[in-house]
């Protein structure tokens, strides 16, 4: 597979960032409304069958212990976190309640039922707490949190990082933890989540998935340990029209897009929409499920960059 240098995008970080930092900085204009939801559903591609009722129970005590996410340093460039034009790791909310909601809003797009979103503070990946979510089976039972006045001033390059913890194993049915409006794409979404029992990418619009989801595509993908901290990275180039991911630090060619169609991988992403070019316009990240799959997950230590982070 031809891919491209996984750090060729990276920018500088002289850029001037003027934008929403760890604690300042406001995201009304999602709270309002000025983002989208979580997505419209879709089958995720061929593989038929559901995902299995998780009991989604919950870890007593913290899996890691560390300092908080804000003002330290972050990932591998040694940037900090107050320099990011978002980091957060959910220490300046309350147990129990929302997230910051200068930086979230709690979105159920198009209908709402059981999912749940609350700061934990019985898990965490770094500092004292977490963001749990309680996603259940149903469609309606999505919840997200989303994020937008951050998005737009970071230009065609986008990195993103997160650790997120699974309660369970991504089920055979197709589901959704992190969705980006794509104003490009009509609106629809780009989003991130599993399928066949593993991580893989989908487009709302025309239901293209990355890896493909044969038994050849989804051996380039991976499944995620239940219980465990995974770190998620992710670069999107809307100028090359890419998109790359690192699990634990390690790339994953499966969740690789290029500009060289691969079968079972990015060919009918490609083939399908020509030319695809996203426009993001927010992140969201919670659960949601087209075949019945209940999850309860951990996400922590949430950051987007002009340049890439690392797992640190």
């Amino acid at each position: 597979m031809s891919v491209r240098s996984f750090f060729a995008c990276a920018l500088s970080l002289g850029l001037s960032l003027a934008l929403t930092g760890c604690e300042a900085g406001g995201d009304s204009s999602f709270a309002t409304g000025g983002a989208g939801g979580g997505g419209s559903g879709g089958s995720g591609g061929t593989s038929a069958g559901g995902g299995g009722a998780s009991t989604g129970g919950a870890p007593t005590t913290t899996s890691d212990t560390g300092g908080t996410t804000t003002g330290t340093p972050t990932g591998t460039t040694g940037v900090s976190c107050a320099d990011l034009p978002l980091c957060d790791g959910f220490e300046g909310a309350s147990a129990g309640g929302p997230p910051d909601p200068a930086l979230w809003a709690v979105v159920s797009p198009n209908c709402s039922g059981a999912g749940t979103v609350t700061v934990d503070s019985a898990v965490a990946h770094t500092g004292n707490q977490s963001l749990r979510v309680d996603g259940k089976g149903g469609y309606c039972d999505h919840v997200f949190i989303g994020h937008a006045a951050s998005v737009p001033g970071l230009g065609d390059t986008i990195f993103g990082r997160f650790h997120v913890r699974f309660s369970d194993a991504l089920g055979q049915g197709h589901t959704t933890f992190l969705a980006m409006k794509d104003a490009a794409d009509g609106g629809k979404d780009l989003r991130m989540g599993g399928q066949n029992g593993v991580l893989m990418y989908n487009r709302e619009s025309d239901d293209a998935t990355l890896p493909v989801m044969s038994p050849a595509g989804t051996a380039t993908s991976m499944p995620v340990a239940p219980g465990e901290w995974t770190c998620i990275e992710f670069q999107i180039d809307a100028q090359a029209g890419t998109l790359h991911t690192w699990v634990n630090g390690a790339p994953v060619a499966g969740l690789t897009l290029d500009e060289t169609p691969t079968p079972d991988i990015d060919q009918p992403w490609i083939t399908q929409k020509p030319g695809w070019k996203p426009d993001l316009e927010d992140l969201r990240l919670g659960w949601e499920s087209y075949a019945g799959q209940s999850m309860t997950l951990w996400i922590d230590d949430v950051a987007l960059a002009p340049q890439k982070l690392g797992c640190d």
